[in-house]
């Protein structure tokens, strides 16, 4: 059965359009509709019942656009109002900390996994309970799990200093426990980190495997679309992005994270205007 409805993605601003760019290379021909609540970011500063009621707004708005499905491209909603957003949702939701833990499982050879993330995601615990979670299912033994909050490469990503001296110093004083640690696979828990992999791969070595949940959370997307048999055929991929904030700020900011062009025409919608309960 075919469905070309879209799939509606969003984050708190522009870090989730690394996950959306995965979900392009892995779902060609799927039509996409991408959320940025740019105007209430950062979401990692805020409390649980906000980040659980910005959610769901974004829920409604993307459930407006009549998506298929719905990708919570931002690590510290996915910690935080998955569940919330998985009650009230009427179609499949899929979150990025789960596909990343289990791929991060599926990749260690020494059982020492170390997860970098911003300081909500790394307070919630979130990551550790499900790589806990994936290596049981997976049948391994315990693992040794390291983590490490690094808010500054955020600010970083967004500036477009991905390989500065300024970026590897700040790396080389991050990553240092994780190092001593003797991770041989690194997490790369917020959306803005897949910028700064090349910094962080030099500065962990080349023998750690890095792992970026937009990749694994491109996989699960594909997944379920494949088995509820919802996939788009026959049809032209569209691309709408809508933010919270201007238009022509979050398309100047934007365009690295996609990897090509930010296809022009970015409209404002502020969610603010959905009453919820959460």
């Amino acid at each position: 059965m075919q469905d070309n409805r879209p799939i509606g993605v969003f984050d708190s601003g522009i870090g989730g359009l690394t996950v959306l760019r995965e979900i392009w290379a892995a779902c060609p021909g799927e039509s996409t509709v991408y959320f940025g609540d740019n105007s209430r970011a950062p979401y990692g500063t805020k409390s649980k019942s906000t980040v659980i009621r910005y959610s769901l707004q974004n829920l409604k708005f993307l459930e407006s656009k009549n998506v298929k499905m719905i990708v919570v491209a931002c690590n510290t909603a996915s910690a935080y109002a998955y569940e919330a957003l998985k009650a009230a949702a009427d179609v499949p939701v899929v979150e990025v900390v789960t596909p990343g833990a289990a791929a991060a499982c599926r990749a260690t050879h020494n059982g020492r996994i170390g997860i970098i993330a911003t300081n909500a995601t790394v307070s919630t615990g979130v990551y550790k309970t499900a790589v806990e979670s994936a290596a049981e299912s997976l049948g391994l033994g315990s693992l040794e799990i390291t983590q490490k909050a690094c808010p500054l490469f955020v600010s970083l990503a967004e500036e477009g200093w991905w390989d500065t001296e300024v970026t590897k110093l700040t790396a080389e004083e991050y990553l240092k426990p994780l190092k001593d640690a003797g991770v041989d696979t690194l997490v790369l828990g917020c959306t803005h980190y897949p910028l700064l992999a090349n910094v962080i791969q030099k500065v962990m070595g080349e023998s750690v495997k890095l792992v970026n949940t937009g990749v694994a959370t491109a996989q699960t997307v594909r997944n379920v679309l494949e088995s509820m048999d919802i996939r788009a055929q026959g049809c032209d991929s569209a691309k709408e992005f809508y933010t919270s904030d201007e238009p022509e700020m979050f398309e100047a900011v934007a365009s690295p994270f996609l990897g090509s062009g930010l296809p022009a025409g970015t409209r404002h919608f502020s969610t603010d205007r959905y009453e919820v309960n959460g």
